[in-house]
């Protein structure tokens, strides 16, 4: 069903129709063949950036869309709602333009953000690493600068895009021990010494390539250093609560597209005489999945617009997060429920839509450090 959405302007209506049209047209019918076949969707990427849809927080400047992230978000629940793997790869890509976007020198923009916002170049974010998830302070990938190139070494894990990517954003250690600074190198995806592991087998999005990335002696431009040594801890953290963000806002479009195929197949399905959404039980069922994804719409609705306005939006970022993620895991469920059977198979959508609904619950920081980042927030209150 179409969702009535409450937009501040004429042009975001017709970003949000376009997105709709793309998705329904584009996206949605090749969803179930690509997620079968495990086959990554680079051109519909390069789509989305010839319809201008790869940039829209960042500067026009730089070729980005300068649209508030209340209206980002929606687009990205439209495409997710269609291909939860497109969707989550937007987001995905539009957190790997962040640290350039915000902590990069105008020079390092000019030189490389075009590419990046306009649709030619697809990105990564590489944070996590084998022994390194949750507690990112533990990484221990390293780089030494030699002269006017740093030298990296290390294993990235569970990166989106892995091998696929054009450029990873990526944290490495620069400084002397084990708790020396952390910096973010922009590394080309192309640089020699740098190579991908055979990607993860995974129960959903299994259109999206996860891989590790390893780093042997790999060779990196010293003027791909984003934001000076040090400093990448701090972007890495920054990044993640607008990244969250737009995990929640993927969370409530696959939930929204689970509750449609709900509804649609309960007014279908006949027993007794009449259609199965005229019974109490199911009724009860499917109100209370339309009021899970209309809440968890909410949230992430109200932590954009206090980013927008250039309030503190941290907390409410995990709170969007962890309230999303948890409402598509128990939405998706639902609908499973409701078709019965026939939700059991991969005749019917929903089958996939549970698989895809765990691991938002899981990346960007799992809903334990959601908690975590909650609870610290009401300590300094």
């Amino acid at each position: 069903m179409p969702v009535e959405r409450l937009l501040p302007n004429r042009e975001a209506e017709e970003l949000l129709k376009l997105t709709a049209e793309l998705a329904r047209d584009e996206l949605k019918p090749l969803a179930a063949e690509y997620e079968e076949a495990e086959r990554f969707p680079r051109e519909q990427f390069r789509l989305l950036g010839k319809s201008g849809l790869l940039g829209l927080p960042y500067a026009e400047r730089w070729g980005g869309g300068e649209v508030p992230y209340e209206v980002y978000l929606q687009v990205l629940e439209e495409i997710a709602a269609a291909w939860m793997s497109v969707g989550v790869g937007l987001s995905v890509h539009t957190m790997s333009c962040f640290a350039l976007a915000h902590h990069g020198t105008d020079e390092q923009r000019d030189r490389w953000l075009p590419g990046m916002l306009e649709g030619q170049l697809l990105g990564a974010y590489a944070l996590s690493e084998p022994h390194a998830g949750s507690d990112a302070s533990a990484l221990s990938t390293r780089a030494r600068l030699d002269g006017d190139h740093y030298v990296v070494n290390g294993t990235k894990a569970w990166i989106t895009h892995g091998g696929q990517a054009d450029f990873y954003t990526t944290m490495v250690r620069t400084g002397d021990g084990p708790t020396g600074a952390i910096s973010c190198l922009l590394i080309d995806g192309a640089t020699p010494g740098m190579a991908a592991a055979p990607p993860e087998r995974k129960m959903g999005l299994t259109g999206s390539t996860t891989a590790q990335m390893i780093f042997s002696d790999a060779v990196v431009p010293a003027d791909r250093l984003i934001g000076g040594e040090g400093a990448g801890l701090r972007i890495a953290l920054s990044s993640l609560d607008s990244g969250r963000l737009g995990i929640a806002a993927c969370a409530v479009g696959l939930a929204q597209a689970a509750l449609d195929e709900a509804v649609a197949y309960a007014k279908g399905r006949t027993q007794f005489g009449r259609p199965i959404i005229e019974f109490q039980g199911l009724e009860f069922l499917l109100a209370d999945m339309a009021a899970a994804v209309d809440s968890a719409r909410a949230t992430y609705l109200d932590a954009a617009r206090r980013r927008d306005r250039g309030l503190p939006f941290g907390r409410q970022a995990s709170v969007a997060k962890l309230i999303a993620t948890d409402a598509a895991m128990k939405v998706t469920t639902d609908a499973v429920q409701v078709l019965g059977g026939a939700g059991y198979t991969r005749d019917f959508p929903v089958e996939r839509y549970l698989r895809e609904a765990k691991v938002p619950q899981i990346f960007e920081g799992t809903n334990q450090i959601q908690r975590m980042v909650i609870a610290r927030a009401l300590k300094k209150s």
